[in-house]
């Protein structure tokens, strides 16, 4: 019988080489299974599940507990359908039945600042902008775990980025708040089969004390042939190698999809990034 952890290793590296020797557990076991879910069920969520959810996130580490990071959930339809457009017509925001808009939050911290009539020039610094992102990320993906223990599927939606002033006005953002990604929660349609993506096998990412970029050269060769095979065994037309794809996608201005103009965004957006 197929060892399961080693069999969850191999499916998230395309090769039979990597061998675990360690105590697992089911939370090793769910973020082991991560996969994107891009086509969800009617199916409504259980009572409770959001809150679950965002007592996941709060759970996550926040830089000096500012807690720079806010969440929106959407479950109205014609909102769903509004920011699915905005996000190049995505059918899952539109079918799943909780899509989440994770927030890089600096006006509360503005707020509490302005009602004690203290200053807080800090907030206007890319430093502040950064700590909030990271701040959300976490959460995030707190939250995503969360959901993925509990039977659910997930996919981020980094095009929540494309039309950021958008965005904010269909969700009523106020300055010093930004939409960071999205992500769909719900059952998946188990009818549509969504294997496990390869990644980078651990020799590219993992670096012992040093940095080293040329010695990643050969797991990025044997990682073009492990992507070629799954994007076979899926039946999606991508056309080349994962180091072509990765390179079309930052060619130039345009592969962004509207994101190269992403500081002016931010600026209108109450964000001075000094």
């Amino acid at each position: 019988m197929t060892d399961p952890i080693n069999e969850l290793l191999r499916r998230r590296y395309g090769v039979s080489s990597v061998n675990a020797d360690l105590p697992w557990n089911d939370c090793l076991t769910t973020l082991l299974s991560h996969r994107s879910i891009r086509s969800y069920l009617s199916k409504p969520l259980p009572p409770g599940t959001l809150e679950t959810l965002i007592a996941s996130a709060q759970s996550a580490a926040t830089s000096s507990n500012l807690q720079t990071w806010s969440v929106v959930a959407v479950e109205d339809v014609e909102r769903k359908e509004k920011l699915s457009q905005l996000a190049g017509n995505q059918a899952h925001i539109r079918q799943c039945p909780l899509f989440l808009i994770w927030l890089a939050d600096l006006a509360r911290l503005t707020r509490v600042a302005e009602s004690r009539g203290l200053p807080h020039e800090g907030l206007n610094y890319l430093e502040m902008f950064l700590m909030a992102t990271i701040d959300a990320a976490l959460a995030a993906q707190n939250a995503t775990i969360a959901a993925e223990s509990l039977g659910l599927g997930t996919v981020y939606i980094g095009a929540m980025r494309n039309r950021p002033e958008d965005v904010a006005q269909v969700i009523g953002l106020p300055p010093h708040v930004f939409a960071v990604f999205g992500l769909c929660v719900g059952y998946p349609n188990l009818e549509v089969n969504t294997a496990i993506k390869p990644r980078l096998s651990p020799s590219a990412v993992l670096h012992r004390e040093t940095y080293r970029l040329a010695e990643q050269d050969d797991a990025i060769a044997q990682y073009n042939e492990v992507m070629e095979t799954f994007y076979t065994s899926q039946q999606m037309n991508v056309p080349g190698d994962w180091s072509e794809h990765s390179a079309d996608r930052v060619a130039t201005a345009e592969s962004l999809s509207g994101r190269a103009r992403l500081r002016q965004a931010l600026k209108h957006l109450g964000f001075p990034l000094w």
